[in-house]
């Protein structure tokens, strides 16, 4: 059996041009195309693409799944480099989690010390504008 990529589309909730990006990256394989050009997939690709799909889901990065779906590709093989993967993941997701929560924390204790008075006594105008706390976009990444 085979199908449309607008049917690849449906079937994993992928969109088209999400679909061509990993073809034209190496992730999913270039399908067969008919005599119109127009490509047709297998079910293999449905399995494939849903395996991106949910590693680009749980946040890791192209050079990561193209590593993992060589290592799938090739089930012989050690399990060593999956397991190293998914830990430095992991270590990626425990620091954010653990700057997420100083940032509720510096929020929660702005909000909490906030008189509602003026603006003049506002805890979080003034907490905002002290340049020494160092939070910005480098904090979360």
């Amino acid at each position: 059996m085979d199908f449309s990529i607008g049917e690849l589309s449906r079937r994993t909730a992928v969109k088209v041009p999400t679909i061509r990006y990993y073809e034209q990256i190496g992730l999913l394989p270039a399908p067969p195309r008919t005599e119109g050009q127009q490509r047709r997939y297998e079910k293999a690709a449905v399995s494939r693409l849903a395996f991106i799909r949910h590693s680009r889901e749980l946040g890791f990065e192209v050079e990561a799944i193209r590593a993992l779906l060589s290592l799938q590709d090739h089930p012989e093989q050690s399990c060593a480099t999956a397991d190293a993967i998914a830990k430095a993941r992991l270590a990626e997701v425990e620091s954010r989690i653990a700057s997420l929560n100083a940032l509720r924390l510096e929020l929660t204790r702005m909000v909490d010390e906030c008189a509602c008075g003026r603006v003049a006594e506002c805890r979080v105008i003034e907490t905002l504008a002290d340049r020494s706390h160092g939070h910005g976009p480098l904090a979360l990444g």
